[in-house]
């Protein structure tokens, strides 16, 4: 966009970006409306055509403002420590930190991408699709990398993910608080095992 949008188009985009972020999540893409979003904001939807064309314009803001979040996410985990361990450990217990979301809703990264996966009606990248579990792998390669896993970096953090994605949904499909908590545990036994050896 060649033209600036001036401080109120800026603060409507952020609210139609912050009310269908938390559609989505909550209710999920396909069941999302620009109705629903209109009357989150209260925002008439007309006006959205301003600051959005299409439903996929909406869902790629929705994920760089994801991006965001998730890397804020990384940097308290690196501000917490230097030791790349630590920062694992850190990471890992994420879904406790949000356990709120989680029971009620999921996973916000995971339910997202695996509903949009299940059908190709939408006109938004596969890479796009991905770029938030992308960027955690990447950064937890690295900390595995840190550690002297350099051949194994790769599979351990897809395995510490897959864990994490497991976890969320169990907690999420059960309403389980407990089993949330024991399971972060484990997960978090399961990297001082594997990062020790």
């Amino acid at each position: 966009m060649g033209v600036s949008m001036g401080t109120k188009g800026s603060a409507n985009r952020q609210r139609i970006v912050e009310a269908a972020d938390h559609l989505f999540y909550s209710r999920g893409y396909n069941q999302t409306s620009f109705s629903d979003i209109s009357d989150e904001t209260g925002i008439p939807r007309g006006n959205f055509y301003y600051y959005f064309k299409t439903k996929e314009d909406i869902l790629s803001a929705v994920v760089d403002s994801r991006l965001d979040i998730f890397r804020q996410v990384l940097d308290d985990c690196e501000a917490k420590s230097s030791d790349p361990r630590q920062r694992l450990l850190a990471f890992a217990e994420t879904p406790v930190h949000n356990q709120q979301q989680v029971i009620e809703y999921g996973c916000p990264i995971g339910t997202l991408s695996s509903e949009l996966c299940k059908e190709q009606a939408h006109e938004i990248s596969s890479g796009r699709l991905t770029a938030v579990f992308d960027l955690i792998r990447d950064w937890c390669i690295e900390q595995f990398r840190a550690l002297g896993f350099e051949n194994r970096a790769h599979d351990l953090s897809m395995d510490l993910l897959a864990k994490l994605q497991g976890i969320t949904l169990m907690a999420n499909i059960y309403h389980d608080r407990k089993f949330l908590s024991r399971a972060t545990e484990d997960v978090q036994a399961w990297l001082q095992q594997v990062t020790t050896n």
